[in-house]
């Protein structure tokens, strides 16, 4: 297990180099100006020499590349520079943002795999069925809806409509402090939206997976032998039949991060993909890459964490030869 995390860490080191330099090649491409950016409407009655001050204080001044090369070095002592449209140092941005957006996907993710979970096994359980057929249809209706389409419906229903859970935010309007009754009324409905748009693949995985197992031979020799239904379908087939699921950890992390994306947008949730999105925006380049950094460093974990479960979980493979 040492072996194989230590191999994909020394695979990620060029990965990562490769895309934040990607980073600062496409933001100097971008056609955003970050000093008007930055200045605001003060940059329109700005004259030129103001701004050109302007954009020797922010860095943007040189080549890209030799942007790119002072904010590595910097980054391996720590120092992930200063965010021009937060107005503070990159690392207390992520900082203060990340424990909500880790709060929103691992909620998201975990609802999503017990109720597909659940779904799949129900519709295994008697392939053609009705129970069958409207799981599958409700699936593939979900993979088509798009996330935001989602989450637009969801506060129409939920809080315009019901009046049940509040529309956006962290806390309620006008309160001065965070508290974990507020988080949770204010968390429910974005972590909801984002679970119903990941539910439709674990749905289907698990319904194939099971569904597969139960019509192998270890499990008609369990029936075979006696062995209660339930026995038989929560102690053989769903073991075996979660194996496939497990690959989806690591392949469904790029998804969850922009699912993640479009929620936090929506429901105005203060977390890191809402930073990004004023990031590229402004053309924040100490930001956009530190977060860019951060979201690929989560998809390689997440590969990662996939193979060490099927190893783990799987007895035909060894962790050894992966």
């Amino acid at each position: 297990m040492a072996r194989l995390a230590g191999r994909r860490a020394l695979f990620a080191v060029p990965v990562l180099l490769v895309v934040t330099f990607g980073v600062f090649a496409i933001a100097a491409a971008s056609p955003f100006d970050p000093v008007k950016a930055y200045a605001g409407t003060a940059a329109l009655g700005a004259d030129q020499q103001t701004l050109d001050r302007l954009r020797e204080n922010l860095g943007v001044d040189r080549p890209f590349a030799a942007r790119w090369w002072h904010w590595l070095t910097s980054a391996l002592t720590g120092d992930l520079g200063h965010s021009s449209v937060m107005r503070q140092p990159v690392a207390q941005v992520i900082g203060e943002r990340l424990v909500w957006s880790a709060l929103l996907c691992a909620l998201a993710f975990a609802a999503a795999v017990l109720v597909g979970t659940v779904l799949g096994v129900l519709a295994a359980r008697r392939p053609g069925s009705l129970v069958d057929r409207t799981v599958t249809s409700l699936a593939y209706t979900l993979e088509a809806a798009p996330v935001f389409w989602i989450a637009l419906l969801a506060v129409w229903l939920f809080a315009l409509q019901w009046d049940i859970l509040p529309a956006g935010g962290l806390t309620d309007t006008g309160s001065e402090q965070v508290t974990p009754g507020q988080v949770t009324s204010h968390v429910l409905l974005p972590a909801g939206v984002l679970a119903v748009s990941q539910l439709p693949w674990f749905t289907l995985y698990v319904r194939q997976g099971v569904g597969d197992a139960l019509a192998e031979d270890p499990v008609r020799g369990a029936r075979a032998r006696g062995l209660s239904e339930g026995t038989v379908l929560l102690g053989h087939a769903l073991r075996s039949g979660l194996l496939p699921v497990l690959t989806l950890i690591g392949s469904r992390v790029p998804e969850l991060i922009t699912g993640a994306l479009l929620v936090e947008s929506v429901f105005s949730w203060p977390g890191i993909a809402a930073a990004t999105v004023e990031a590229a925006t402004a053309v924040d380049f100490p930001l956009l890459a530190a977060l860019t950094t951060l979201a690929t460093a989560a998809v390689l974990a997440g590969n990662l964490l996939a193979d060490l479960l099927y190893g783990l979980f799987d007895p035909r493979v060894k962790l050894s030869d992966m």
